[in-house]
């Protein structure tokens, strides 16, 4: 390793610390956040439910809609659906190579939506985390113009978190902070490891 010299490191150091002060200072603004976290890496739904702790352990309420999954129990189910402040709803039910049925899979995005929109229009919801909602775009089993519509109208200071692989265009334009999870290696394709508690249930 290559030896640092203490004195240009602090120099350095204090420059950027003068950049960091500087751009805090003017970020004065408070207002609620639009996430997309999406990419084909592992970590969307991870880090949505970690915003979702954050948030609740400021006191704040949250509202869950999980699009998609849903014919199998996850640990993010069992921990948050026993705390206070939270409201979960689990409206999917299953990969759409499981289920093979376009119409059934429409009617239960419809209806998550319908759960979804009351949430996004309610203000006592201080984080809305609308789980793989993006898989539901990419196969058009929601009105994109509606859904946008949707997330724009939301109260000023409420955050909303959408993940899930293959973001649209369209929300990535109207998001505030957007994610890009990338592969380097995952032990499913690279060693046939099946899904674990803990780490993808």
């Amino acid at each position: 390793m290559k030896k640092v010299d203490p004195k240009r490191h602090a120099e350095r150091m204090a420059i950027k610390q003068k950049i960091m002060n500087e751009r805090i200072a003017q970020a004065d603004k408070d207002q609620g956040v639009l996430l997309v976290l999406t990419g084909p890496g592992k970590g969307k739904s991870s880090s949505g439910f970690g915003m979702l702790a954050r948030a609740l352990g400021h006191g704040m309420k949250v509202g869950v809609v999980q699009f998609i999954k849903g014919n199998f129990s996850t640990g993010e189910e069992a921990f948050f659906r026993q705390l206070p402040n939270v409201e979960y709803h689990v409206m999917g039910e299953g990969y759409t190579w499981d289920t093979q049925d376009r119409e059934r899979d429409i009617e239960k995005a419809e209806a998550a939506w319908e759960v979804a929109r009351r949430m996004l229009a309610d203000p006592s919801f201080d984080m809305v985390l609308l789980d793989e909602l993006n898989i539901a775009l990419r196969f058009e089993y929601l009105d994109l113009d509606r859904v946008l519509d949707d997330l724009q109208a939301r109260p000023a200071m409420q955050h909303a978190i959408v993940t899930g692989r293959y973001a649209p265009e369209a929300l990535i334009e109207l998001a505030d902070t957007v994610t890009e999870m990338k592969v380097v290696k995952h032990a499913f394709k690279e060693q046939g490891v099946r899904a674990q508690k803990g780490v993808e249930l």
